[in-house]
């Protein structure tokens, strides 16, 4: 599945699903513009061990809701690559689990900026150039929160299924560019935040602890969610967009 002389950016591409994505993409070819916060070690890790492996990646930081830091970042990649056609909008914050009741508005506005605004501000923004190339693929990693939609998460729940409006109005506006837009949604994977969740709501110290309990024995790692997404990126899938594909080992079977 090459990606050979693709250019990908993707956001909050320096740690957990981010940086496995950034990983993958660049084993397959691409060049890698990876995209970071506050964590400038971990982008900088990141991009060096997908040049000690040959590849090609450079770091930019922007906080993806400053639609100024966006339009700069995206100027960027393109001064130093020449065009992006691969985004993978991968930028995202936890809610803190209280209720609609008990949730300061400006956490709901913060998670909402990030994942809908900030995914729709940098979309916006490399379109110009991808529309110019023969392929252009965008995704958005959502998550199954929104089959759910859970109590005590709203601003997370609202700004994933956001996010997801987003893309599927998308994928009908660039068809007709050539561009292919598909949501990947993980469920509990082994992330920073996802350690934070699991002892958040399940009081364990070590997320391993859900092995047993989880489908196919082993909590979700990020590689598994970067595998499809190197997949809806590659020629493989070049009949494939406006699809949604949850990665949760098929959830809870019994429901």
């Amino acid at each position: 599945m090459t990606l050979a002389g693709r250019v990908a950016l993707v956001t909050g591409g320096g740690r957990g699903i981010g940086r496995a994505i950034s990983l993958a993409l660049a084993e397959d070819g691409a060049a890698v513009a990876i995209n970071y916060r506050r964590d400038e070690d971990a982008a900088k890790e990141t991009a060096a061990a997908i040049q000690a492996a040959g590849g090609k990646a450079r770091i930019y930081s922007a906080s993806v809701e400053d639609i100024d830091a966006d339009r700069a970042m995206v100027d960027a990649v393109l001064a130093d690559f020449g065009k992006i056609d691969i985004l993978v909008n991968n930028a995202g914050i936890a809610s803190r689990g209280n209720s609609v009741h008990d949730t300061d508005p400006a956490e709901m506005e913060r998670v909402i900026r990030t994942h809908a605004f900030g995914a729709f501000y940098v979309s916006r923004f490399v379109l110009p150039s991808m529309r110019q190339q023969e392929r252009g693929d965008i995704i958005f990693i959502s998550s199954v929160a929104t089959k759910s939609m859970a109590g005590n998460g709203s601003p997370y729940n609202m700004g994933k299924a956001a996010m997801e409006a987003l893309a599927l109005t998308l994928y009908k506006e660039e068809r007709q560019y050539g561009i292919h837009v598909n949501i990947v949604a993980p469920g509990l994977v082994e992330t920073d935040m996802g350690v934070r969740l699991a002892k958040a709501t399940q009081g364990i110290k070590d997320i391993r602890e859900l092995d047993k309990t989880m489908p196919y024995g082993h909590v979700c790692q990020p590689s598994d969610i970067s595998d499809v997404v190197r997949y809806l990126v590659s020629d493989r899938a070049g009949y494939l967009t406006g699809q949604k594909i949850n990665v949760d080992g098929g959830g809870n079977i019994w429901s």
